[in-house]
């Protein structure tokens, strides 16, 4: 099968065109911009574009899918000419669907701890090595590409997220998926450039509820009003499974889970983990792994690529990163910083650096955000402000939003860098909040 990828750089993106180069697809693609690590490892696929940019000769009769990226926009030239030529265009789950269409399909959503809770479960199933495909959005331990697809195996896990599916198909990624088996972690409002109001976003996970195949499963976060008032509506058949977080306490700085086979130690920490672990246990039952196994490995997984992630620093300092940027995500990693390191003193770093966490209507669910910690920092960009052609923001508005006149808020990188350097990273502990690098601070010295 001849396939094409339109933006193939992204990080979902280059992940499918090396599963299908693994499965033995004839695969090309092209993109105007390929960052460290995709740039690398499509290039040792052999399938990195020779150049950057878009080429319609590229796009040939015999293409038997072209697959577009959410990075391409609708005016493609590339995309023109597939539409010209009458190919299949497919947008990336659209692609995924296709290819699990015969197979169980078990399907994480949720506005917060869906990427924890898939990669939970890879790991349990790679550790005692059964085979499923699967797609996930972040780099797990074990594991060289977070998509894999082949023809024997008979489940696939996906991470199903809420956002739009490709620039000329509006539709929510998760809603193309039609799970067997599915869990809701959570809805906390996100995305607000795409979904205007809160209710629009929750239409969508009505909508993801609804899709469940007839006598599918449904795992949900019981402690979670909006998601219990969803599955409460549900008009559709299937079964229903509800979860909470687990009793556990901290000794000695480790989390230990209480179980009726005893305490079970664990490497992530924070009630929010506990929660998404005892949801990634209901799944792996589903898929025949009972809790003995699950506990057994579960104890090894030190967590998902960027999320409450130990940073190995020069000085040994502690330093945490987390991709948090969502209100709901950065209160859960507050949180759970707070709880874990109850003695030392708490350094918290948050960067504003999405469309949704710059809107001032949005930053209204920051309230309290950052309450607890001893020192907390909020960073922002003017220029990034400029470049979203969004409207200034004021350091005050922010305190005012945060409900937290203590915050430092900075709105320069080289400010924000010259007081990094002056803190002594050995003294306390650093929680690193962001989708983005902090203008480029580098967090290991």
């Amino acid at each position: 099968m001849k396939t094409h990828f339109i933006a193939i750089g992204g990080s979902a993106m280059h992940n499918l065109a090396i599963a299908l180069k693994d499965k033995g697809y004839q695969v090309t693609g092209s993109d105007d911009a390929i960052f460290e690590p995709s740039k690398s490892r499509l290039e040792k696929k052999g399938i990195l574009p020779g150049e950057m940019g878009w080429f319609p000769e590229k796009i040939t009769s015999d293409i038997d899918a072209v697959i577009l990226g959410m990075h391409a926009h609708q005016d493609n030239p590339e995309l023109a000419k597939a539409k010209e030529l009458g190919l299949k265009i497919y947008s990336y789950p659209e692609f995924l669907y296709e290819q699990s269409k015969n197979k169980t399909r078990v399907v994480i959503a949720g506005s917060h701890g869906k990427t924890t809770i898939t990669s939970m479960i890879l790991h349990v199933l790679n550790f005692h090595q059964k085979e499923v495909d699967f797609m996930v959005g972040a780099q797990l331990e074990g594991f060289d590409c977070m998509v894999k697809l082949t023809q024997e195996n008979d489940f696939m896990v996906l991470e199903g997220d809420e956002y739009l599916s490709s620039p000329i198909d509006l539709r929510s990624k998760f809603l193309l998926y039609q799970p067997n088996i599915a869990l809701l972690s959570g809805i906390a409002w996100d995305h607000i450039n795409v979904f205007k109001t809160f209710d629009d976003y929750v239409e969508q996970f009505r909508k993801f509820v609804a899709s469940i195949t007839p006598g599918g499963v449904l795992v949900y976060n019981e402690e979670d009003t909006e998601v219990v008032k969803v599955v409460e509506n549900a008009e559709n058949y299937f079964r229903k499974i509800p979860y909470e977080t687990p009793e556990y306490e901290i000794s000695n700085g480790k989390v230990h889970l209480k179980t009726e086979m005893g305490d079970i130690p664990l490497s992530v920490f924070g009630a929010h983990n506990l929660l998404n672990l005892e949801g990634a246990r209901h799944i792996c039952r589903q898929l025949g792994v009972m809790d003995e196994d699950f506990y057994e490995a579960i104890m090894s997984f030190k967590g998902a690529s960027k999320r409450l992630e130990k940073v190995e620093r020069e000085d040994q300092g502690t330093l945490y990163k987390d991709f948090a940027h969502a209100p709901s995500k950065v209160k859960a990693a507050v949180k759970a910083f707070k709880e874990q390191f109850r003695n030392e003193k708490k350094y918290g770093f948050l960067e504003l650096h999405t469309y949704s966490s710059l809107n001032p209507v949005f930053l209204e669910q920051y309230d309290h955000a950052m309450d607890g910690l001893d020192e907390a920092v909020v960073f922002y960009s003017e220029d990034a402000l400029k470049i979203k052609r969004m409207e200034p923001i004021s350091p005050d508005l922010i305190k005012e939003k945060f409900k937290n006149d203590h915050l430092k808020v900075f709105t320069n990188a080289e400010e924000l860098h010259a007081y990094w350097n002056t803190l002594d990273k050995s003294q306390g502990v650093f929680l690193m909040m962001s989708s983005g690098n902090f203008g480029g601070l580098d967090l290991t010295k």
